[in-house]
C-alpha cells in the first residue's frame, strides 16, 4: 500500500477516533443531567466500540496506528521506517485536530475554543505512563499472538483504562493535543499537554522494549548426549 494512501487512512481513522471521543462527551454531558459518572460511561463505551471499528476499518491499510506513541514504538524497531514514521505522526496530529473541530461544530461550538479542564498533578501524569505502557503491550504482543483480536483487545483496554486511571487515560499525543482544543468533558488545559505527552512517551517506550523481551523466542538449549 502506498504512503499516501496509508496516511490518509490514518487522517481518517483518527479523525473519526477524536469525533467520537469529543463528540460522545459533548452529548453525555448535555444529557446526564450533571451525573459525571454517567458521563464517563457514555463515553467509554462510545470511544471503546468506534476503536473496534476503526481499527477493523483502517487496520488493513495502514495498520491503524492512530497514535503517535504506537508509530514510535514500532519505529524504535525498525518495524516501520523513519520516514513513514514521522508521516504517520503528521497525518495522526492533523487528523486529530480535525476530528476535534468536527466535533466541535456538529454540537454548534465554535470550531476551536481552548479548554479550561485542568488534568495535572502526578497522580495524572504517571496514570497516563501507566495507560500508555498498558496500551502499547496490548497492542504489541497481540499484533504478535493473536492479531485477529486486536481490535477487540485495544478496545476492551481503553474502555477499561477510562475507569481504572485517574487521568481518564488519553494514552496517546495526538489525542492530547486535539483535545486542548475542545473546552468540553474531554478536554484539557494547553498548559497540561506537554507532561501528559512526555509520559506517554516515556510509556511507549518502556513497553516496546518491554514487549520486545517478553515476545522475544527462547534460546534452544543443547541437549545432552
Amino acid at each position: 500500500m502506498s504512503l499516501a494512501r496509508r496516511a490518509v487512512a490514518e487522517i481518517l481513522g483518527t479523525a473519526m477516533l477524536l469525533a467520537a471521543v469529543v463528540g460522545s462527551g459533548i452529548m453525555a454531558e448535555r444529557l446526564s443531567g450533571g451525573n459525571v459518572a454517567l458521563t464517563l460511561m457514555a463515553n467509554t463505551i462510545a470511544t471503546g466500540a468506534a476503536l473496534i471499528a476503526l481499527i477493523l476499518t483502517f487496520g488493513p491499510i495502514s495498520g491503524a496506528h492512530l497514535n503517535p506513541a504506537v508509530t514510535l514504538s514500532l519505529a524504535l524497531h525498525s518495524e516501520i521506517g523513519w520516514r513513514d514514521a514521522v508521516v504517520y505522526v503528521v497525518a495522526q496530529i492533523v487528523g486529530a485536530i480535525g476530528g476535534v473541530v468536527t466535533a466541535n461544530l456538529m454540537f454548534g461550538l465554535p470550531p476551536i475554543v481552548f479548554s479550561s479542564r485542568t488534568r495535572t498533578g502526578a497522580a495524572q501524569i504517571f496514570s497516563e505512563f501507566v495507560a500508555t505502557l498498558g496500551l502499547v503491550l496490548v497492542i504489541r504482543i497481540c499484533a504478535t499472538l493473536q492479531p485477529r483480536m486486536i481490535a477487540f483487545a485495544v478496545a476492551a483496554y481503553i474502555a477499561a483504562a477510562y475507569w481504572f486511571t485517574a487521568s481518564t487515560s488519553f494514552a496517546n499525543p495526538a489525542v492530547t493535543l486535539a483535545r486542548s482544543l475542545s473546552d468540553t468533558f474531554t478536554g484539557i488545559r494547553p498548559a497540561d499537554v506537554p507532561m501528559f505527552v512526555l509520559a506517554q512517551l516515556l510509556g511507549a517506550g518502556a513497553a516496546a522494549l518491554l514487549a520486545r523481551w517478553l515476545i522475544a523466542p527462547e534460546p534452544r538449549r543443547r541437549s545432552n548426549d
